[in-house]
């Protein structure tokens, strides 16, 4: 999604498109974040539009794209991923039943702090919510949580953009390299994970 396109949707519709916007982003990943929050802080200086304003709009977007992926993961149970990972795909991906309930019991100890800090960290922001709606964690905790995380991430692009005016794509660069560095150690746990599972079951 070039600016261009941005600019037109929100100077036609300003906060109910950064919203929806976001709301989007959060349920497909692809559509970056940091450009439309970083390109919305920069339009503050040459529109009508106000950091407080962008950065309430942006963070209630997030919230219910947030909420969707939590409806999404609460009609995902435990019991129907037990059923389909207990065929050839839980073969093939060499999970079982003791796997899921590790997976549940870690999230219901530490949901909190996942949710929380899940939210300021690329990729694993939008992921979080499902595993919250499939061990039923909360509904207003989760919003809360979600709300308070969104917030400060959404306040660091949205300042950035503001602060750095023309330049605000430089910041981009930035959280390229963080996202990049995500991706990375996401895969080398994935990874080590199938490794270490493939070498107890010989």
């Amino acid at each position: 999604m070039n600016t261009t396109v941005l600019t037109e949707l929100i100077n036609q519709y300003g906060y109910l498109a950064i919203a929806l916007l976001i709301a989007l982003e959060n349920i497909f990943p692809p559509i970056p974040s940091e450009v439309i929050l970083t390109f919305a802080g920069f339009l503050t200086l040459n529109s009508e539009l106000h950091i407080l304003g962008v950065i309430v709009a942006s963070t209630i977007g997030a919230v219910l794209g947030a909420l969707i992926l939590y409806l999404a993961g609460h009609l995902l149970s435990a019991e129907r991923l037990e059923k389909i990972l207990s065929g050839k795909v839980g073969q093939l991906l060499h999970f079982n039943d003791k796997d899921i309930a590790k997976s549940i019991s870690f999230f219901k100890k530490h949901g909190s702090k996942a949710i929380f800090f899940g939210r300021l960290v690329p990729v694993i922001r939008s992921l979080i919510s499902i595993p919250a709606g499939m061990t039923h964690f909360d509904c207003k905790k989760f919003i809360v949580l979600s709300f308070l995380g969104t917030a400060i991430w959404n306040t660091i692009l949205i300042c950035s953009g503001h602060y750095l005016g023309a330049s605000w794509e430089k910041i981009l660069t930035v959280f390229d390299s963080f996202t990049t560095i995500v991706v990375v150690l996401l895969g080398l746990i994935i990874v080590g994970y199938y490794f270490v599972k493939m070498k107890k079951a010989k």
